[in-house]
């Protein structure tokens, strides 16, 4: 028995028949594992455990030793599992042609539920509540908020602007958050 995988790999494709069953023994339960985790069927991941198996003994010349083999082997693994899904998908149905029915063809109608007057009410009189939270905050941690939240700046540059240490910009945003989180509690 060989004991360097990278020895393995060489006898493998040479040809050595026990050089290609250690890499399987080897490597077989770990491939099961995601695999059936995977597409959570045993049955199936026993067959895709084979499949992988082939496909890696297959391409093993394109394998690049800087790589663990174990990670190029698990990926094909995954890759495999992800195309058994793929696969399997059930076919979608089209919202645009007739389905046939034993009675004739029927028209699929959906509602649209895409414009909710009620639901843009809700969340403008939450982007309102909020915004006059963030304008009751005292002016130390409602600059930082919103340097932060409305003009999407790092730590850093909200440091560099209003020339107070990281540390303490941090600590404006929590306390302002907290602020916020009592403020907004009843939205």
């Amino acid at each position: 028995m060989i004991d360097d995988e990278s020895t393995i790999i060489a006898a493998a494709l040479g040809g050595n028949q026990k050089a290609y069953t250690q890499l399987v023994e080897t490597h077989r339960a770990a491939v099961f594992h995601i695999v059936n985790r995977i597409i959570h069927n045993e049955e199936a991941a026993r067959d895709l455990v084979q499949e992988t198996f082939m496909k890696a003994f297959a391409s093993l010349a394109s394998y690049r030793s800087e790589f663990r083999f174990s990670t190029w082997l698990y990926k094909i693994a995954a890759n495999s599992s992800i195309d058994y899904l793929r696969k399997r998908r059930i076919q979608a149905l089209s919202l645009d042609a007739p389905l046939d029915t034993g009675d004739g063809h029927m028209e699929i109608e959906v509602p649209d539920e895409t414009h909710n007057p009620e639901l843009e009410l809700v969340r403008k009189q939450q982007r309102f509540s909020i915004e006059d939270a963030i304008e009751s905050l005292p002016p130390k941690y409602r600059e930082v908020i919103v340097y932060r939240h409305k003009d999407d700046k790092s730590y850093e540059e909200i440091a560099d602007l209003l020339v107070i240490p990281v540390g303490t910009v941090k600590a404006r945003i929590f306390r302002a958050r907290e602020l916020l989180k009592r403020k907004l509690r009843n939205i």
